[in-house]
């Protein structure tokens, strides 16, 4: 048992004991009460899953084992020479709730590069599509190829108890996440650089390597992707694209299956895709308006315009923040130190100062602030990763981490099948007649 494997299986252990016990004396207490606004409303705010990894308050943000994403930054273990956290040992932290040494990060990196090999029918899969198809497509087919290394299902047909189920998703988790930034980087380069594909460097760490391959050769770029892939990594277990990994995971999917299921909630344009949506919003403004420096008069003109259309301001609100969210902040700082003269950067600041004012005068916006959206795509564009429909395929590498640590902890704990009870209409007419 290799020794992550290990340390999570004596955290697990001592938690399941702990909830057994928790539930024996205490499972019959009222967590909370669920309104009709709630039942039609998409369950917001329902407190109805254990999700242990990362917690979101409204106003300080994502915390990942009780770590903000500032603290991550100055604590999580670095790659010789550069500033920002390494990936790997966010993974580390989630998995057990330990902050790994830097030996232990180099381990992983080290594991990943040996489970990295993506099978030939995987690229067969990907070279069948169209070469226009949307990079989130490709990718999702990818996930779902590979679900034939699966050493979950292999083990399950075989007959492996219940107790065994966490191990087999743990090496299925372990697997997947070392495949993904390869078929992450063919996607991107067989859409957009007409299948000019890049081989691995094994010296680098997972999102060093994953930048290599995509072709942007700039060392500031492959810290951007090291940030980058830890701050989207997990934001609690509610969110559309993490409760879909959980639901089908519930029906004991295998990690492929359940990852494939949530990458296709994270292509919604209410979800994911809507990076993709801040820079295009953007470029448009910049050709409308005729300049790549617009004044902030100019830009709160065409705010003014978008919402008298009668539409949203891309990368602006949050469900559950109140407060401008902190890997908004996290992105800002890098560009401040990296790039604060860019162009794009600096429209991105002015409609941080120009926006929140608008939407709060409205007075029916709930959270006026910048949600993560709004400014990764100004840095990616900046290196030159300016085709946005693929932006929503770096989310999922990143989201990958958060949302196959937590399955594997789900698989531990022994969590049951997801089945909530659904209501009719006329159901809820005769509630409301006779209470």
């Amino acid at each position: 048992m290799d020794q992550l494997k290990s340390r999570f299986n004596e955290k697990a252990s001592a938690l399941k004991t702990e909830i057994k016990a928790l539930l024996k004396e205490h499972g019959n207490k009222t967590v909370g009460e669920v309104n009709l606004s709630q039942v039609f409303g998409g369950m917001r705010g329902v407190k109805s899953m254990v999700w242990d990894c990362s917690e979101l308050d409204a106003i300080e943000g994502i915390r990942f084992r009780g770590y903000n994403i500032p603290q991550l930054r100055e604590l999580l273990p670095k790659r010789e020479g550069d500033k920002e956290p390494l990936p790997e040992g966010l993974f580390w932290l989630m998995l057990t709730g330990d902050l790994p040494t830097k030996e232990q990060v180099d381990w992983l990196s080290d594991e990943w590069e040996k489970r990295a090999h993506v099978p030939a029918h995987t690229f067969a899969a990907m070279d069948a599509l169209a070469p226009d198809t949307h990079p989130m497509t490709q990718f999702s087919v990818a996930i779902v190829s590979m679900q034939t290394e699966s050493v979950f299902a292999k083990r399950y047909a075989e007959g492996m108890g219940k107790h065994e189920y966490w191990d087999a998703t743990y090496e299925d988790s372990m697997n997947l996440i070392a495949k993904l930034p390869r078929v992450a980087a063919y996607i991107y380069r067989r859409t957009f650089h007409n299948g000019d594909h890049i081989e691995p460097d094994t010296s680098l760490d997972w999102a060093g390597n994953f930048a290599h391959m995509l072709g942007i050769k700039d060392a500031d770029f492959m810290s951007l992707m090291r940030l980058y892939l830890t701050i989207h990594a997990d934001h609690e277990g509610g969110n559309a694209s993490a409760h879909t990994v959980h639901l089908t995971g519930s029906t004991l999917s295998d990690a492929y299956y359940a990852l494939a299921s949530g990458m296709n909630s994270l292509a919604g344009p209410l979800h994911g895709l809507a990076n993709q949506e801040v820079i295009k919003w953007i470029f448009e403004m910049v050709e409308k308006l005729g300049t790549k420096t617009p004044s902030k008069e100019q830009i709160a003109q065409y705010v003014n315009d978008t919402l008298a259309a009668k539409k949203v301001i891309p990368g602006y609100g949050h469900a559950v923040l109140r407060q401008p969210d902190p890997r908004f902040t996290a992105q800002k700082t890098f560009a401040e130190e990296y790039i604060k003269d860019d162009d794009y950067v600096n429209i991105v600041w002015k409609l941080f100062e120009v926006v929140p004012d608008i939407l709060g005068s409205l007075g029916k916006v709930k959270n006026p602030w910048p949600n993560v959206d709004a400014h990764s795509g100004a840095l990616l564009v900046h290196y030159g990763l300016k085709e946005y429909s693929y932006y929503t395929v770096l989310f999922g590498v990143s989201r990958a981490l958060g949302v196959l640590a937590a399955l594997t902890w789900s698989r531990a704990m022994g969590f049951p099948l997801e089945r909530p009870k659904s209501v009719t209409t006329e159901w809820v007419k005769d509630f409301i007649s006779n209470s």
